[in-house]
């Protein structure tokens, strides 16, 4: 019997030491404060679904950090990447210099000048006759007569008085005259015919004006040709009046000055009217010794062969 109890001690003695260790556990744990432990899986295992787990401590949870960066990609073999653009430095703000006006632009274009020959100068002449700044008939060619007419003109206009004619003088003098007729644009004479003195006006006359510079061929009333003439000087002048043509000669040539004298029509003593080659040479530079010199030889030849020995002479200013 003793021998019975003495086996069943043991396992009563183990049952109270079993009870013993879970009392001073309890008493620790509550003695220390400690957490319920979560459960397999991250929840607690008294957390209701939906609610913030507990944790061991009160260390807060640090944030995600931010992901790492990809080192850029590598470009492919056997291709060439473009350089970066280099950056514009910015432009400072330095006013720009004012434009120089262009000389060529504000100046006219010149379009005759001294020396000039044309039929463009013989117009121009022509319109500057009608303005009265030209008072000889229109040659063609642009001398020292001709640039003292345009200076005239564009002094009159408020125009630079340069005596040259550009595309303002020509524009100005076009819209303020007409266009000149043939007969204008060439005339017989370089001065323009004048009014037939009243002796002229019947029969056959060699009309000749001191003034204009010119004789006209008239019969009865009405003027056949004329021509350019020139007379002589101060020291040998030529005679003014009525006369009657005496005689003629072809080709004369001058006992007293010893100088040819063709188509000569003699009037009054040794005066005559004839061809002159100097004065076709010279013009009005020079002077006769009295005769009335004609230099267009063959208008001269012409009227050499209509005047009659009777018919008359008439010079006059």
């Amino acid at each position: 019997m003793d021998h019975g109890r003495n086996r069943g001690t043991p396992k009563m003695l183990r049952t109270s030491a079993l009870r013993t260790g879970l009392a001073t556990a309890a008493v620790l744990a509550a003695g220390v404060g400690c957490t319920v432990q979560p459960l397999p899986g991250g929840r607690a295992a008294d957390a209701k679904p939906g609610t913030a787990p507990v944790t061991a401590d009160a260390t807060p949870v640090p944030a995600p950090s931010q992901p790492p960066t990809k080192p850029p990609a590598k470009p492919a073999t056997g291709t060439t990447t473009a350089p970066a653009p280099t950056p514009t430095p910015s432009r400072t703000s330095t006013p720009l210099p004012a434009p120089t006006p262009s000389r060529t632009a504000s100046r006219p274009t010149t379009l005759m000048a001294n020396g000039s020959q044309s039929d463009r100068v013989r117009e121009l002449q022509a319109r500057l006759q009608q303005t009265g700044h030209f008072d000889l008939n229109p040659t063609g060619y642009y001398g020292s007569i001709t640039v003292t007419a345009v200076t005239s003109f564009q002094a009159d206009r408020g125009l630079p008085p340069t005596g040259a004619t550009d595309t303002v003088t020509w524009q100005r003098l076009v819209g303020m005259t007409r266009k000149p007729t043939k007969a204008e644009l060439r005339p017989p004479t370089t001065r323009p015919v004048a009014k037939p003195d009243p002796r002229c006006m019947e029969g056959r006359v060699m009309c000749i004006s001191k003034s204009s510079r010119t004789l006209t061929w008239m019969i009865d009333g009405k003027v056949t040709s004329a021509m350019d003439v020139r007379f002589g000087s101060q020291y040998t002048p030529t005679r003014e009046g009525t006369f009657l043509v005496g005689w003629k000669s072809r080709d004369h040539v001058s006992t007293l000055y010893d100088t040819p004298m063709p188509y000569a029509m003699f009037f009054s003593g040794g005066q005559a009217v004839h061809f002159s080659a100097d004065f076709a040479a010279r013009g009005y530079e020079g002077a006769s010794h009295g005769c009335v010199n004609v230099r267009d030889e063959k208008k001269i030849a012409s009227l050499f062969a209509q005047v009659r020995t009777g018919d008359k002479v008439v010079i006059y200013w």
